[in-house]
């Protein structure tokens, strides 16, 4: 009688933890737990009870599971975990969910496309896709995602799990796994988690004296007391405090009669210490033996196969047909062998991995081999092409066969299939398990793939490592030109590293390997190293960086061209873009319509976002039209392209702050800064922080705005090339907003100094715009200093033209030429139409000049300024106006409650609360005296508003103010504002 405790002795403490981070989850305080212990200590039993506890408190759990046989299998947990979902419930259809589907697919197989097949997404994006994935399962109470046996999975599903565990924290979302403290992957996350209290890890402990006694009463079906004290005492000293030892040891005693019951009580029968077999494993040899002997053969070669096996693997190996199969697989079922594995069908598992164990232990020596060798052959005869499943197991047998050299070539071959995928982790696992098991001929061949996979995985310390083993003695080397191609792969990883030294070495190794006759399909590639290289090159006083990394990178364009190189091409090209910028976005824009030519033609998905993406900031920074960059962006999540995504929607916040957005700019910044926090984009993280210093700055809020940039700052901005923005877009423009023009132009002052002293310009940071506005208006600039601001291509983009028109409006207002003045304020109001809150500032700025020089119409632009930054709640700029408006002589209208419901095209022209008032009575034409009545006010006071309302809206008479108000009340008709005008 197999003994099976139905209930789960002691834990409480565990328990306790498993229940505190799956409520939390449910309540949107995502947390994670490790559970770790020996084989058969109740990791398991645990995790089961947990996913109970779980479902039945409306929690969606996934499970899923590492296997010693695929432990190499990409994401094979994950991929099982989220196959029982989409077996039960479907894939979800939250339309939030649309960017993630490309990289998800990877994971399911219902939304996997022919595009999505053919990209390989980073880790990076894999793993935030499957974080959104469980927050839409978890918004209605939370989700578990629970992983058993963590230490055989892939280390590419390691590398998600970290993922998930540093970014659940404010997530419905939890995160269970079970794994065995042996050195590995999975226990370094664990202990890394566990010092940085991103997950509570607990070490199974023994159960006690006490608690053995309990399972063997629970096992038994009796009470505590009624278990014998020697039965109890022999599991005490055998078990070790393992539940599965002791259940296993208390079935040997039922099994041999030593423990039998007798009218209901159980007793022993002779000497206990004679009876029980001393291992675990003369246990399984007699329960193996009671078995038919076919059932007893089918079960060793399914041990030989693995913890857990295919039954079509099986049948093929053993011969026997389905019916003969099941019937052998269900006596191993009921004699507590084996299991049908519930995750996966068509497959089994032993019932525990000491199970297996002990099977193989009690074999004869060279028996285990000789059943792998014959199994081998078999699988290899009947499946000439087998899946990375087969191979792996193919792999696992020919090293129990002591076969060495043929499970490399089997691990080498699914590692290569990995490396094509993506999975740069598990394809270096891979490959790094064959190169030490190959032949010493084979090993440079595998040595060229695991310096690519390491390359990917990011190691290039170790991919470097290996670059001498391609020439190793006594083996069959790598031919020059594949060499070439090593070193040229390893320079440009340096240089996206940044390790300038080592990429420069690569670049010398790869030169030294060239034929004589090398044509553009071996020097392309180098070539854009080097652009790349001579670009980031300190700048000299008589060497311009820039000059000579562009003639590299047109020579490296044409040689890709030639040689029939795309991606080489549009990575030259996008380097001439951002080179070209200095001459003028025309030419960035030409070099990227190159690229997306070249993308659409050789069809590169990624290529064609890129090109799209830069387009779409040009054409935003060119024009403020935002259209081409939003379609960049829906491109890219459209492919699953994450972080080209994120990258997009970083400058679509920047615009949403330029355009007097705040609220879309805020719902932007906030969910980029977790987004880009959790997938580590520096860049654009650092990008968004300063847009949301931007935004603050923008609304004169400047405790907000220096908080966002000492973050800034911390994340490294203040030596990045952003460094400008903080200055010219943020601090200076708060400064404006505080009517504290010295340290707006000190800020300014400060931006342009940095720039000067570095070799690239960031275009929006002021230097050729409000920087040139407040130089004039200062009269430290004139016309030769406006000219050589004019004459620079950032003066082309919309956000600095409206200045710079502003600022030559303003110098020709002072030469007494009024009327070019106005025709050049008309079109500096024209250029800041996108930008609201520039425009405002700009009326401020520049109206105090005009009321000096005489021309334009300032106590108008006062008032409209005044109004914006009044509903815009920036007191400073609202007193300035005001005071100057007075100085004017114009009426300075009171603000009393109810002003905020007078239409802007009123509020412009200086229409009062009480005059509205009598203003909205017009529109069925009553006399004085009625309004009177209605308003509880005088006809001579009704009369006085009404002559102040035909005055400030420009109308004829009483008759054309109350037709004005009609047409104001009535959308159908034409826009009053053009009759006022």
């Amino acid at each position: 009688m197999p003994a099976r405790s139905p209930i789960l002795v002691g834990r409480r403490r565990e328990l306790g933890l498993l229940d505190t981070v799956t409520d939390g989850a449910r309540h949107g305080r995502g947390g994670a737990a490790f559970l770790l212990g020996e084989a058969g200590i109740g990791k398991s039993r645990l995790l089961n009870e947990c996913l109970y506890r779980a479902s039945a408190a409306g929690m969606r759990t996934l499970r899923g599971r590492g296997s010693p046989t695929g432990t190499d299998v990409a994401f094979r947990p994950l991929t099982e975990a989220l196959s029982a979902l989409m077996r039960t419930g479907g894939p979800p259809a939250a339309a939030d969910l649309d960017p993630y589907r490309p990289a998800l697919a990877r994971l399911i197989p219902e939304w996997r496309t022919a595009g999505s097949a053919q990209r390989a997404d980073s880790m990076l994006e894999l793993s935030e896709a499957l974080l959104r994935l469980l927050v839409v399962l978890g918004r209605d109470g939370g989700a578990l995602l629970a992983l058993e046996d963590l230490h055989d999975a892939d280390p590419d599903t390691v590398t998600v799990v970290e993922y998930l565990l540093d970014n659940v924290g404010d997530l419905p979302v939890a995160i269970v796994a079970t794994l065995r403290p042996e050195p590995g992957p999975a226990t370094d996350v664990t202990t890394a988690a566990g010092q940085r209290r991103a997950a509570a890890v607990c070490q199974l402990a023994a159960l006690s004296a006490d608690e053995t006694g309990q399972i063997a009463a629970a096992c038994l079906d009796v009470a505590a007391e009624q278990v014998p004290g020697a039965v109890v005492r022999r599991l005490v000293r055998d078990g070790a405090g393992n539940p599965y030892l002791i259940e296993e040891l208390l079935s040997d005693m039922v099994d041999s009669g030593t423990l039998h019951a007798v009218d209901g009580r159980w007793q022993l029968d002779g000497d206990l210490g004679a009876a029980v077999p001393p291992t675990i494993v003369q246990n399984y040899r007699r329960r193996l033996d009671r078995l038919g002997p076919q059932t007893r053969e089918l079960l060793i070669t399914a041990a030989v196969l693995g913890q857990r096996f295919a039954l079509p693997t099986l049948r093929l190996v053993t011969g026997h047909d389905e019916r003969h199969l099941f019937h052998h697989l269900r006596a191993a079922a009921d004699a507590y062998f084996i299991t049908p594995d519930g995750a996966a069908p068509d497959w089994y598992t032993f019932r525990h991995a000491l199970t297996t164990d002990a099977i193989l232990a009690a074999l004869m020596p060279g028996e285990s081999a000789s059943i792998a060798r014959d199994a081998a052959a078999t699988i290899e005869d009947a499946d000439p092409a087998p899946s990375d499943e087969r191979c792996l197991l193919l792999a696992d047998l020919h090293l129990k066969a002591g076969r060495p050299a043929a499970a490399a070539r089997h691990y080498a071959q699914v590692g290569r299939r990995a490396l094509a995928s993506g999975a740069a982790g598990t394809a270096e696992a891979l490959l790094d398990r064959a190169y030490h098991l190959a032949d010493p001929h084979d090993r440079p061949a595998i040595a060229e793939q695991l310096i690519h996979a390491s390359a990917g995985h990011g190691r290039l310390d170790q991919a470097l490592a290996l670059i001498d083993a391609t020439t190793a003695a006594g083996a069959a080397p790598l031919d020059p030109a594949r060499r070439l191609t090593l070193h040229t792969r390893l320079a440009w990883t340096a240089v996206t590293c940044d390790r300038i030294d080592d990429a420069a070495a690569q670049v010398r190794a790869a030169r030294a390997l060239l034929p004589p006759s090398a044509g553009p399909q071996h020097t392309a590639a180098l070539t854009v190293v080097e652009a790349h290289l001579v670009f980031r090159s300190a700048p000299a006083s008589d060497h311009d960086p820039r000059a000579g990394a562009e003639q590299l990178a047109q020579l490296a364009a044409e040689q890709a061209e030639q040689g029939a190189l795309p991606e080489v091409a549009c990575q030259a090209l996008q380097l001439l873009a951002l080179l070209g910028r200095e001459r003028g976005f025309g030419t960035a824009e030409r070099y990227l319509e190159r690229i997306l030519a070249l993308a659409e033609e050789h069809d590169l998905p990624v290529w064609r976002i890129e090109a799209l993406l830069r387009l779409g900031i040009n054409d935003f920074m060119r024009t403020g039209d935002t259209a081409r960059l939003r379609r960049a962006r829906q491109s890219a999540f459209d492919l699953g392209s994450i972080v080209l995504g994120h990258n997009a929607e970083s400058v679509l916040a920047l615009s949403a702050v330029l355009g007097a957005d705040p609220a879309t700019a805020q719902d932007m910044i906030d969910r980029g800064l977790d987004a880009t926090a959790r997938l580590r984009i520096a860049h654009d993280h650092r990008y968004l922080l300063l847009v949301a210093a931007a935004l603050a700055a923008h609304h004169g809020r400047r405790r907000d705005m220096e908080r966002q940039l000492a973050a800034f700052a911390h994340d490294g901005g203040a030596a990045s090339l952003l460094y400008p923005l903080s200055l010219g877009l943020c601090r200076a423009v708060c400064a404006l907003l505080e009517e504290d023009r010295e340290l707006a132009a000190a800020e300014l002052a400060a931006m342009v100094a940095w720039e000067t002293s570095n070799p690239q310009v960031y275009y929006l940071s002021g230097r050729y715009g409000l920087h040139t506005l407040l130089e004039v208006l200062a009269d430290r600039a004139g016309e030769a200093e406006y000219a050589a601001a004019d004459a620079a291509p950032a003066a082309e983009l919309r956000w600095n033209r409206q200045f710079l028109l502003l600022a030559r409006a303003v110098l020709l207002g002072r030469e007494g030429r009024a009327d070019e003045a106005v025709r050049t304020f008309e079109l500096a109001q024209a250029a800041a139409e996108p930008f609201p809150m520039a425009r405002a500032l700009g009326l401020r700025l520049t109206a105090p000049a005009a009321i000096d020089d005489g021309w334009g119409d300032p106590a108008g632009w006062l008032r409209t300024a005044e109004e914006f930054f009044h509903a815009a709640q920036v007191p400073a700029v609202v007193g300035a106006c005001r005071s100057l408006l007075r100085r004017t002589g114009a009426r300075v209208a009171q603000r009393r409650d109810g002003h905020e419901n007078i239409p802007a095209i009123l509020r412009e022209r200086g229409v009062t609360v009480r005059e509205y008032e009598v203003f909205i009575q017009l529109t069925d034409r009553p006399g004085n005296l009625e309004i009177a009545r209605r308003l509880y006010i005088s006809p001579r006071t009704v009369e006085k508003h009404v002559a102040s309302l035909i005055a400030k809206i420009g109308c004829r008479d009483r008759a054309d103010v109350c037709d004005y108000a009609v047409a104001l009340a009535d959308p159908e008709r034409p826009r009053p504002a053009d009759r006022a005008r």
